[in-house]
């Protein structure tokens, strides 16, 4: 094989994809480079998506990235439940994403949504964790993209999938109770403190 090194950094093999992927030779002329193209098939068989989502811990305060073609409310929902935390502030979050859709709610309290399917930076991401009544986690994220034409793009977030990374920073308030709850007249559970 041409790389010899058991780890190959994930921006390489992106880029390496995208160069490589469409090109349609036969494998025998690809001479040199036929080497990389096996490489990484073998890779996106093997390994490409075996990174999952990390943390680390300092006191209240834990520090997550999430990687390619995780969603972030579905792994930060999985994040609480394996920390078994009841309440976090989403105080940042940096990256860039794919799959995007935000929106906002109009004034008859229904959620407008909007899709952001390209790749695109996610420079601002906010908000919190708590339990719905049954117990189950619940997100509820706001945030700001940036496209390739440097638009923004802002709202409440809806979902989001990692397109390279995302890192996310979460306050634990280990003594809160917060819970979220139907509110009568708004597409909305709101927050309700014990």
């Amino acid at each position: 094989m041409m790389f010899g090194a058991p780890f190959v950094p994930v921006e390489i093999l992106f880029f390496l994809r995208m160069i490589l992927k469409d090109i349609s030779l036969p494998l025998e002329e690809w001479g040199i480079f036929a080497d990389c193209k096996n490489f990484l098939r073998e890779v996106e068989i093997n390994d490409c998506h075996t990174r999952h989502m990390e943390h680390t811990r300092s006191g209240s305060d834990i520090l997550v990235r999430l990687d390619p073609g995780e969603e972030i409310h579905a792994s930060l929902k999985e994040l609480s439940n394996v920390l078994g935390f009841d309440a976090a502030a989403i105080t940042s979050g940096i990256g860039r994403t794919r799959d995007n859709q935000y929106g906002y709610m109009n004034g008859e309290g229904v959620y407008q949504r909007r899709p952001l399917d390209p790749p695109s930076e996610l420079v601002s991401l906010s908000g919190n964790i708590a339990r719905t009544e049954r117990g189950d986690p619940f997100t509820h994220i706001h945030c700001c993209w940036s496209d390739d034409d440097n638009n923004v793009h802002a709202g409440h977030m809806f979902q989001a999938t990692v397109h390279v990374v995302a890192e996310i920073h979460l306050r634990i308030m280990d003594h809160a109770t917060m819970t979220r709850c139907p509110l009568a007249e708004f597409e909305l559970l709101g927050l309700e403190f014990a």
